[in-house]
């Protein structure tokens, strides 16, 4: 019989039950469950709702069960529908009927608010960590790279010379973001709704306080109706998740086109590259491509949600229940994705005598040589002019800038001198780039100087 059975004259339908049960996949907050129960049934007893003796019953029932549940002694059933009616019921085969009083002045609606917080705030702890880790690496090799000189790009276009370790740590501060963002979030939800009840709370005597202090909160959710309906909280991390996902997709497809036959500047270690079925030549950067694809997902997940609580008066409605399987899909995906991403781009090989043909080409100093025009007093617009019609006349002449005469810059300003060569070189290109946030190498140690500390606090 359901534990909400009484109002009914027959059962349900199988078909209902399983349309109706969440248990395949909330199953996963078990421990979450367990350990709100807990705290719940502490707070009754210290508050005399039931007898201490019956609140220590009931607490080391669930403690027994969660120690069954981990050892994979327990199967859970469809018709209690959740993870909470399957704790419910299971104790109450185990204790008697003492497990009946553990629900006394609480509702499913804001135990699941609760349970869904306390799982939530662990697996942003482990978000967090994988963004860590990823970090860590990625200042280490812009430490190793700070002086590897590399084309920089816009529109896909060779646009100017930079370093590798310049372009490492713009994913850096990207990555940065993506942890702030996560700690906004559980910040921002670290309140307990349980107390809650049903949405209008209860005639109990709770200390609400009480339990979220046992359970880790700042606070308490200030109105219980909110308590119960709110999931601003999941669409923020799904919109974390979203953005984190979008920043490795947009470094996964440079790392695709790096290691391209046409760029070669890095190599994936064999251990995270495929081959082919067909082609024995093959050596594919699927893992990059999977978390290309799989960013994709987690948008849908984040419009799965929104859409779903568009239209959702107050309080709970059984609509929210779809707020689980696109949650843990998210968070089981970036938590794939991290770690075999950082894995792939410390195992790689950087190609540094092939970024720096690449960016001995392309005119990537075409810039720098009408800052040298301008540094000599002619305005820039005409310097821009100047070296337009120079690369013109270089790319009819399949040559390039360095590799001019004096006499051919002359003919197009008297101002050119033979220190043009100097200044159009890649090394005076990228470090005299000493504003700060540029490549410049003092710079660039500066920066990381702040970022190694950023990573000890």
């Amino acid at each position: 019989m359901k534990l909400w059975g009484g109002r009914f004259a027959k059962s349900t339908e199988f078909m209902v039950d399983d349309f109706n049960s969440s248990i395949r996949f909330d199953k996963r907050m078990y421990k979450e469950d367990i350990e709100g129960s807990i705290a719940h049934v502490t707070m009754l007893g210290k508050q005399n709702i039931i007898t201490l003796d019956e609140s220590a019953a009931i607490i080391k029932g669930l403690e027994a069960l969660e120690i069954d549940i981990e050892a994979n002694n327990i199967e859970f059933d469809i018709s209690a529908e959740d993870i909470h009616m399957n704790i419910e019921a299971l104790l109450t085969k185990r204790i008697g009927s003492v497990a009946k009083k553990m629900h006394t002045g609480r509702s499913r609606n804001d135990q699941v608010a609760l349970d869904i917080r306390l799982y939530i705030k662990k697996e942003i702890k482990v978000i967090d960590s994988h963004l860590y880790e990823l970090l860590k690496v990625l200042h280490q090799l812009s430490s190793d790279h700070i002086s590897t000189i590399m084309p920089g790009y816009t529109h896909l276009q060779k646009a100017q010379p930079t370093t590798f370790s310049h372009h490492l740590m713009a994913y850096f501060e990207m990555f940065k973001r993506d942890r702030d963002r996560l700690k906004s979030t559980y910040n921002r939800m670290n309140q307990s709704p349980l107390g809650s009840g049903a949405f209008a709370t209860t005639t109990y005597n709770l200390d609400r306080q009480f339990t979220a202090d046992l359970l880790g909160f700042d606070s308490i959710c200030l109105n219980s109706m909110d308590g119960v309906s709110d999931r601003d909280f999941l669409i923020d991390l799904l919109q974390n998740i979203a953005v984190t996902m979008m920043h490795l997709s947009r470094f996964s497809e440079e790392i695709i086109i790096w290691c391209s036959h046409e760029f070669k500047f890095v190599n994936l270690d064999d251990a995270y590259s495929t081959g082919s079925s067909i082609m024995p030549q093959k050596k594919n950067p699927d893992i990059a491509e999977l978390i290309r694809g799989k960013t994709g997902r987690t948008y849908g997940n984040l419009m799965s949600l929104l859409t779903t609580m568009k239209g959702i008066p107050l309080a709970y409605n059984k609509d929210m229940q779809e707020d689980k399987e696109v949650t843990f899909d998210s968070i089981d995906t970036i938590n794939m994705c991290l770690p075999i991403f950082t894995k792939m781009i410390s195992t790689m090989t950087v190609n540094k005598t092939v970024m720096r043909a690449g960016a001995e080409g392309g005119f990537t100093n075409a810039t720098d040589a009408a800052d040298y025009l301008v540094k000599k007093g002619l305005p820039f617009r005409d310097a821009h002019e100047v070296i337009g019609k120079l690369v013109l006349y270089c790319i009819t002449n399949n040559t390039d800038l360095s590799s001019l005469t004096l006499d051919e810059y002359k003919t197009l300003s008297p101002i050119f001198e033979k220190d043009i060569y100097e200044a159009i070189s890649l090394e005076t290109c990228v470090n005299l780039r000493q504003v700060i946030g540029g490549p410049a190498k003092e710079q660039m140690e500066k920066v990381l100087d702040i970022n190694k500390n950023y990573l000890e606090i």
